[in-house]
């Protein structure tokens, strides 16, 4: 009775941390350009999700929240790509921790 008391326990604890969370992360562009795609994906994707901008542009200055929906892991990787094709890439951000602000720094 010990043993199925414990599995019990174990199993509900492992459903609970494999639940996904609904996340956000504000996005704010200081690049002195406009953004006209904003990709998120999770860290350790081996491709780039689809395009989360939910306005045509992004305009120097601007903030945006992207809303995050599915994911049980908080981290991710940003890359942004203004008007000229120029891309502005962040890994691994913790967004229960922080916000993004796009600054020229983040150029690739």
């Amino acid at each position: 009775m010990k043993k199925l008391a414990v599995l019990w326990i174990l199993l509900c604890l492992g459903s609970l941390s494999a639940h996904a969370d609904n996340m956000y992360v504000k996005v704010t562009n200081n690049t002195g350009s406009d953004i006209y795609h904003l990709y998120v994906s999770s860290v350790g994707s081996d491709e780039w999700e689809e395009d989360v901008l939910d306005v045509d542009v992004l305009l120097d200055g601007e903030t945006v929240t992207v809303n995050l929906t599915g994911y049980s892991n908080p981290k991710f990787d940003v890359q942004a790509e203004d008007e000229d094709g120029d891309t502005y890439t962040i890994e691994n951000i913790n967004v229960k921790k922080y916000d993004l602000i796009l600054t020229l720094d983040d150029i690739d």
